[in-house]
């Protein structure tokens, strides 16, 4: 059996490891020029489904490096004003596995075979039952399987299920990391909670490594390279519709709507790297009508992209990288048809996918009233 996996994020990557370690062949294509065009390294918390996921999807030899790299999740959730006073609670605080993304895709990532600028254009279905995939700028492959893993604009999807399209709630947020130093200890409480003023809301979370990611594959799995990085702190603005003006940075976008907040807030902001500071939109995609099931299917944002609020999307995507893993090794090794596993995988997929959708949306308005919904 050959798959071909269009994206290299971190379901379609996971996919690929799991399905190598079967010793199922696994090609990834990726639109992007190389693997680092676009910095990919935020904090993520990853629920207990997520990380099981993505830990039976690697070589068991990386389970302690996996280990190594990551932090219990736990905090209280407190709804705090620009003073850091606390003025509420929003409810039972979140636990689970607290990973960095750009870390754990270079430990996807290694001894895969990844494709870069290979932006698709189309596919068919031949004759035989398997799949040719066009590309822009790069020789057709073929599979037994397509799998696009490509996101919320993704191309497999237009061409697979062309009703099902993303839907743009209104809401934007900026996002950034800042070295997390001794000026920062006292923010603490604010890590996991929601800061509340001048009708923005601002999160903050820490990723603290239990030894740094490199050193930690240098002592724990030789084979892997993970990038040299620090403690940090992931913040991100949820900022209302009417937002800032559209030529500021995504920094001074968040700046100008703290005019009196806490100094050290202030300076969590100022000191960020502008490099890794980004203004994007959230966008939904609801799972539709199912497709007429066959050697074409979908993984992760490129069928069910969440709200970030929710803190869900990543979890669902790893989810369905391991039930889509599990299903193919059945038809590699004879247990099942090729295309009844898919059509079970998608069933699945479906049902837990758009309650991911729905769960993440109830939480929007929490963060952004104006939020569109529909």
């Amino acid at each position: 059996m050959r798959v071909a996996i269009i994206g290299a994020g971190l379901g379609g990557l996971a996919l690929a490891q799991g399905l190598r370690g079967a010793g199922i062949a696994a090609d990834v294509f990726e639109r992007d020029p190389g693997i680092a065009a676009r910095f990919q390294g935020y904090r993520l918390v990853l629920n207990p489904t997520g990380f099981q996921a993505v830990r039976d999807c690697l070589p068991p030899r990386w389970h302690p490096l996996l280990d190594e790299i990551v932090m219990d999740a736990s905090a209280e959730q407190l709804i705090l004003d620009p003073q850091l006073n606390e003025v509420g609670r929003l409810g039972a605080g979140r636990t689970g596995i607290v990973v960095d993304r750009q870390v754990l895709r270079h430990l996807l990532l290694t001894g895969l075979t990844v494709h870069t600028d290979a932006a698709l254009t189309g596919y068919d279905v031949r004759p035989d039952g398997k799949v040719q995939a066009r590309f822009a700028r790069r020789d057709p492959a073929t599979a037994d399987l397509l799998v696009g893993a490509d996101g919320v604009t993704s191309a497999v999807r237009g061409v697979l299920s062309p009703r099902t399209a993303p839907t743009d709630t209104g809401v934007r947020f900026v996002i950034g990391r800042t070295p997390l130093t001794d000026e920062f200890t006292g923010l603490s409480k604010a890590y996991g909670s929601k800061i509340t003023g001048d009708g923005v809301s601002l999160l903050l979370g820490a990723m603290r490594f239990r030894t740094p990611p490199k050193q930690a594959a240098e002592k724990l799995a030789p084979d892997v390279t993970l990038p040299d990085i620090g403690d940090y702190v992931r913040w991100a603005m949820i900022l209302p519709s009417n937002g800032s003006p559209e030529d500021l940075t995504a920094q001074d976008a968040v700046l100008s709507r703290m005019e009196g907040w806490h100094p050290q807030l202030r300076a969590l902001i100022e000191q960020a790297d502008p490099d890794n500071s980004t203004l994007l939109s959230i966008r939904v995609v609801k799972p539709g009508e199912r497709w007429a099931s066959g050697p074409v299917t979908l993984l992760g944002d490129a069928i069910h992209a969440t709200s970030p609020t929710g803190g869900n999307g990543a979890n669902t995507a790893l989810r369905d990288a391991d039930l889509l893993r599990r299903h193919l090794i059945e038809a590699d090794e004879g247990r099942r048809e090729l295309l009844g596993a898919v059509d079970d995988y998608e069933r699945q997929m479906f049902e837990y996918g758009t309650e991911a959708v729905r769960s993440s949306l109830e939480k929007l308005p929490a963060f952004a009233p104006e939020a569109r919904l529909s």
